[in-house]
């Protein structure tokens, strides 16, 4: 059941991707190198996700909703096996389960068409041009 609006989503995910950098801090885990480049790096890729899709909260507008889902789907997937596939699970595992399962949760959850006032707003713009 999809109940999350595309701008709703789109407003969190510049929040989790902040929080995903600033997490190994935040949550003391900074010292373990892979759970600290893995976390960081998924935060990167969350905020430039984000800032290229062709939704309300986006910048660029060139990824597709459906595309930017799909894509939640599987970096949900890979952090929250990351503690495992990369052997840091001894040392931390939580933020990373959390964040990847969060990530799964929203990428279900989330409409996968923006809101028909953006669409057709979207498209009276781009026909300007």
């Amino acid at each position: 059941m999809r109940f999350i609006p595309t701008r709703f989503h789109g407003i969190i995910d510049y929040v989790v991707g902040l929080v995903f950098i600033i997490a190994p801090w935040l949550f003391d885990f900074s010292d373990v190198s892979w759970a600290t480049w893995t976390m960081v790096i998924a935060g990167i890729i969350v905020l430039l996700q984000a800032a290229s899709t062709d939704y309300e909260v986006g910048v660029i507008h060139k990824i597709p909703m459906k595309t930017h889902l799909m894509l939640d789907f599987g970096l949900g997937v890979i952090l929250a096996l990351s503690p495992w596939m990369f052997n840091f699970d001894e040392r931390v595992f939580m933020p990373h389960l959390i964040g990847g399962i969060f990530s799964i949760l929203a990428s279900l959850t989330t409409h996968r068409v923006p809101s028909e006032s953006y669409r057709t707003r979207h498209a009276t713009e781009s026909t300007m041009h």
